[in-house]
């Protein structure tokens, strides 16, 4: 998928975190200034710049195995561990609603693009 750049996928993955945190902010009335999703959203940004690095995710950014499923697995393990570290809580239900809303999202937006491409190649 050469017309989908790495910048691109990146900003995709970035998108799918922010809204993670803007979404549970906002359900669960914490206030969305800018500090409070920032200091919810590090942990998160910060795993997932690690997971890209971990799977040299620019290589082939838009692929779910292995790239997409590493880059969740590192984004929410590293997201929690960061939590713990600072003191805030992960109790298992924010695990688990954390795990399935970025597997939704960072491995969906690479499952659609991969059938587009696949469409395109079709017609083309």
């Amino acid at each position: 998928m050469r017309s989908f750049t790495a910048p691109l996928a990146l900003a995709a993955d970035l998108v799918c975190v922010l809204a993670f945190v803007v979404i549970g902010k906002a359900d669960h009335e914490t206030g969305l200034a800018l500090p409070a999703v920032a200091s919810t959203a590090w942990p998160f940004l910060a795993a997932l710049v690690l997971g890209w690095v971990v799977t040299l995710a620019w290589r082939s950014p838009v692929r779910i195995w292995p790239t997409g499923l590493f880059v969740w697995a590192v984004t929410v393990a590293g997201g929690m561990v960061s939590r713990l570290a600072t003191g805030e809580d992960a109790p298992l239900s924010f695990v688990l609603v954390t795990s399935v809303f970025l597997a939704v999202t960072l491995l969906g937006w690479r499952a659609v693009a991969l059938l587009v491409a696949r469409r395109r190649q079709r017609t083309a």
